[in-house]
């Protein structure tokens, strides 16, 4: 569903992503863990078409998105939740989900989305930035999925928030996994989180994927080795 070839992004003449290659399947979850500093947010963004590849190739289900605009990566399946979140902070929760529906005939919730944020629902007619960090960020999930990504990118998604809202973030990404057919790629520090939703995961440092294992098989300490300050 995603396929990434051997990219390079630079920072004017510093180069910030050495030559990254990874696939993701369908109905699969990667974690991409690694320090702050370490490409993380460069990734996702060059994913998303924010920042211009220096070379290589991004394929979305077959389709070459590497020359594309974010708006035209967004029309062919892509959607992402940056670090931060970035909700609009003066409108409801509802109008805020509905930003995402722009080229939907209906501009209708799907029923589903409510299903797997209750706390969304109750707070529906609630300013976003009413809402505490943990809301926002799955208010922020909730505004991706409405344009029925193939691809959704969430950039350090547990940032911030209190553990007991990461559990129902880590569920409800569990729970997309069986409605839809979506590749979820998570940038991550949180080792637990990442061992909770993801399918595999890489290590990024300096700029370069370093380590690739599944789930079942990583090996904890050898991973917070590389988090590790």
């Amino acid at each position: 569903m995603l396929s990434v070839k051997d990219i390079f992004v630079a920072y004017g003449q510093s180069e910030a992503l050495h030559g990254i290659s990874f696939d993701g399947k369908k109905s699969e979850t990667i974690a991409i863990m690694g320090r702050n500093g370490m490409g993380k947010t460069t990734l996702f963004k060059s994913l998303m078409g924010i920042m211009p590849l220096k070379s290589g190739q991004i394929h979305v289900d077959g389709e070459d998105v590497s020359c594309d605009e974010s708006y035209q990566r967004v029309a062919k399946g892509i959607a992402y939740v940056p670090q931060g979140r970035m909700i609009f902070p003066t409108l409801s929760v509802e109008e805020n989900i509905q930003t995402g529906l722009e080229n939907s005939s209906t501009r209708k919730i799907p029923e589903e989305i409510y299903a797997l944020f209750p706390v969304l629902w109750e707070m529906r007619r609630r300013k976003g930035g009413n809402l505490s960090g943990g809301q926002q960020q799955q208010l922020a999930i909730a505004r991706a999925l409405v344009t029925n990504p193939k691809v959704l990118l969430l950039d350090e998604p547990t940032e911030g928030i209190q553990p007991s809202i990461i559990k129902d973030i880590a569920k409800a990404l569990n729970e997309i996994h069986k409605l839809r057919e979506i590749t979820i790629i998570v940038s991550e520090q949180v080792l637990s989180f990442a061992m909770d939703v993801a399918d595999r995961l890489f290590v990024i440092e300096s700029g370069r994927l370093v380590h690739e294992v599944s789930r079942e098989e990583t090996d904890i300490a050898h991973i917070r080795s590389y988090l590790s300050v």
